[in-house]
């Protein structure tokens, strides 16, 4: 039986494809389960509607998250922070202050997102990173200052 993947199928095959499977294979485990549909003309056209959507959707996301990324470059966050002898900080600054420093500039930005590249040890400017796609990251400058 000729059956067109909704889903990934582990051994089978990727979403889209064709495949011949065994008729027991595609009426008791794909079919119910949605993995698959019967490959018809109606279901080749429906599938490739899907994927030409899907495909806009994520160039949409894309070009939206590279615009994003070019505002955030742009960025600088201020973090303070104690100081101790010789400019040192006491503690460390963390993606969660990052975090928030973002939402209090307007971005809302999930902590995970978020990668300090520098170690920060004393006052002054050290980079970060956001990952905003998969394919798409930004650099932003991080002062420390002395609170207080």
């Amino acid at each position: 039986m000729l059956v067109l993947l909704e889903e990934n199928v582990t051994n089978l095959g990727l979403i889209g494809d064709l495949v011949k499977v065994k008729n027991g294979f595609a009426r008791n485990f794909l079919l119910p389960r949605g993995l698959a549909v019967l490959a018809n003309e109606s279901n080749k056209k429906e599938l490739a509607h899907k994927q030409r959507q899907a495909e806009a959707k994520k160039l949409k996301a894309l070009a939206a998250a590279k615009e994003l990324a070019n505002t955030i470059g742009a960025l600088s966050l201020t973090i303070h922070k104690p100081v101790g002898e010789e400019d040192k900080i006491f503690g460390s600054v963390t993606t969660q202050e990052l975090a928030t420093a973002f939402a209090a500039a307007g971005f809302e930005m999930d902590r995970k997102m978020i990668t300090i590249i520098d170690d920060i040890k004393r006052v002054g400017v050290y980079k970060g990173s956001v990952k905003l796609h998969p394919e798409v990251s930004a650099q932003f400058n991080i002062w420390v200052v002395a609170q207080g």
